[in-house]
């Protein structure tokens, strides 16, 4: 098969938390950190791993796990989705469980290899990202219903606003939780 230049290879992915993961998170970037900078897999975090990547990264990465945990803790309680059952808030799943092995969450740093039957649930953080994705060969059929939300029903695959609070704040949160609802169903 010949690709075209800059066509996205199916590779495996890579980035942090449970690599058997339903719930799917793609960033652009990585944390900035020795340890993470030649990711060839997707690596489990350990407890308190969170808090040290946010020392060592700044106010940037503690809002993307926070934006990360009150999204899934915002999600209501369904067979898919068991958050809930595994701390009693938000910031206690981001400190004990999320992108942990067992935790169905990972945040990738690779392009989404979407698969047509899966009940995975993919979320690229960040427009741009999206747009340089389907750029680069991201074989998706994005219906935007918004300037910062688009929908794959069929891949399960949704594009946001990048994991900041002003970004991607409660209101669009909620919004997000509607899509992600969509997809469940569908």
């Amino acid at each position: 098969m010949v690709s075209k230049p800059n066509q996205i290879q199916t590779t495996s992915q890579y980035g942090l938390g449970d690599p058997d993961a339903r719930f799917c998170v793609y960033v652009a970037n990585r944390p900035p950190m020795l340890e993470y900078q030649a990711l060839a897999q997707i690596q489990p975090l350990c407890r308190g791993e969170i808090a040290l990547i946010n020392q060592a990264c700044g106010n940037g990465w503690r809002k993307v796990f926070n934006v990360y945990a009150k999204l899934l803790f915002a999600l209501p309680q369904t067979p898919l989705f068991t958050f809930h059952q595994h701390a009693a808030s938000w910031q206690d799943y981001r400190d004990s469980r999320l992108l942990q092995n067992g935790s169905d969450t990972a945040l990738l740093f690779s392009a989404p290899q979407l698969e047509p039957v899966t009940d995975r649930i993919h979320i690229i953080a960040g427009r741009t990202f999206a747009k340089a994705l389907l750029e680069q060969g991201l074989a998706a059929q994005l219906q935007w219903l918004t300037a910062e939300f688009a929908i794959d029903k069929r891949q399960r695959l949704l594009v946001c606003p990048y994991f900041d609070y002003r970004q991607l704040n409660n209101e669009k949160i909620d919004y997000l939780v509607s899509l992600i609802r969509q997809l469940e169903t569908f």
